[in-house]
């Protein structure tokens, strides 16, 4: 049986935590989609980590951890999450990439700093990370396959060519200097020494794993808002975080996908540049950021600030809707509990109009949150394990939550450890 866990919302939701968790009973953790421009943090009892590629079955006994072909495999990233995590006294993950994902080059997050540089003011909020560039060439397939490093010869050609077209970018449009054939040659050989231990078909692999009737989790990145044909266009990432392209990014048939748990915060939160009807600011803003996720929220990845707010009921059900959710894990429930009342924006306002349905980012600009307060129950949650035993209003407001979205909320997160987690 393969279950995805995914993002309803801006990311991250607390994604990193629920696949730790469920994790324990899995057999094979797939990052199918993204790169190290996010991160997922885990807390368990080897300590608190950022993982940005490595799979979060990193931490869990005799699990085997893929990275798919659909991620763009910063390969220095991985080994580096790897060296740090064993640090800390983990055993070293057993780790499988596919032969199919594609490098992210040097010259990947060189393109994108450069160009959100020369944005300035309109630039997208890159991680700089090398993301869209890396999608880029994938796409224009002028990209790096890892199975291209068997044979350096054919890869030395592609590469001279591909460098006419990179080097007339720098000089004119960044007045950089040209990259050289040697020094990207260097790179790609340095590569193909340290990939050497993990790669494999993994499509092939994971098709005996399914034949086998092994538990397979799908590890999604950012969320719904964040893909580039449903999210808040263009501020969004380079490829699809919709549970739907795991079948793609992991190697996979569709049909297998049987259970598909969203994500989705008590309050809302983002990091980067895009539409957010819900956003809070100032003092209020601040406190929630504060007292937010566990040490406040700040980004895995850049440790900037995230924007906030509450709870947005549209944007999370139409999260839901393109995730396909059989059900949601409810996170981070206990942040909210220093509030005498809690807003949830339940509706949109453009024009005049109210809506309950997500728009398109055009109109989506002109929208005003239209909240429905609900009283809070002013008293710390963590530690309880039952969901009888929470506080009256504090169930109420999960009810409210689901019975807005119109899908199950089967998990409540009231902190950030792996045991922190009250099932309903």
């Amino acid at each position: 049986m393969v279950t995805a866990v995914v993002g309803a919302n801006w990311g991250d939701e607390g994604k990193g935590k629920i696949t730790d968790m469920l994790a324990q009973q899995a057999d094979i953790v797939i990052r199918y989609q993204g790169g190290a421009n996010a991160g997922h943090t885990i807390k368990n009892e080897y300590g608190k980590f950022a993982l940005h590629t490595l799979p979060s079955g990193a931490f869990s006994k005799g699990v085997v951890n893929v990275i798919g072909n659909g991620v763009a495999l910063n390969v220095r990233q991985v080994l580096k999450e790897i060296r740090e995590i064993t640090e800390k006294g983990v055993p070293a993950p057993n780790l499988l990439i596919s032969d199919r994902a594609q490098i992210v080059m040097s010259y990947h997050v060189l393109f994108d700093s450069l160009e959100e540089a020369r944005l300035a003011g309109k630039s997208f909020g890159s991680t700089r990370s090398g993301i869209a560039p890396f999608f880029s060439d994938k796409f224009a397939k002028t990209g790096i396959q890892v199975s291209e490093l068997a044979d350096m010869d054919a890869l030395r050609e592609k590469v001279e060519g591909l460098l006419v077209q990179k080097n007339l970018l720098l000089t004119q449009l960044y007045h950089q200097p040209e990259l050289k054939t040697e020094d990207i040659m260097q790179e790609l050989a340095e590569y193909k020494e340290l990939l050497a231990p993990y790669v494999c078909d993994t499509s092939a692999y994971l098709w005996q794993a399914l034949k086998e009737g092994k538990n397979i989790l799908l590890e999604g990145q950012l969320g719904t808002m964040k893909d580039p044909d449903h999210g808040i266009y263009p501020m969004v990432t380079s490829s699809s975080p919709l549970a739907g392209y795991g079948a793609v990014g992991a190697g996979i048939p569709p049909y297998e996908i049987r259970r598909i748990i969203a994500v989705t915060k008590a309050y809302s939160s983002a990091v980067g540049a895009g539409e957010f009807v819900s956003e809070i600011f100032g003092a209020e803003a601040d406190e929630l950021r504060d007292r937010g996720g566990d040490g406040g929220e700040y980004g895995a990845t850049t440790g900037r600030p995230r924007r906030v707010g509450f709870y947005d009921v549209v944007a999370s059900r139409y999260g839901c809707r393109l995730q396909g959710a059989t059900e949601v894990a409810f996170t981070v429930l206990d942040v909210l509990g220093y509030l005498d009342e809690i807003p949830v924006c339940t509706g949109y306002e453009i024009d005049g109009k109210v809506t309950e349905e997500f728009p398109t980012t055009t109109l989506l600009k002109k929208a005003k949150p239209v909240w429905t307060v609900l009283p809070g129950w002013k008293c710390d949650i963590t530690g309880i394990r039952s969901y009888e035993e929470l506080p009256e209003n504090c169930r109420k407001y999960v009810e409210f939550i689901e019975e807005k979205l119109g899908f199950p909320i089967t998990m409540v997160s009231n902190g950030p450890g792996r045991e922190d987690i009250i099932y309903r």
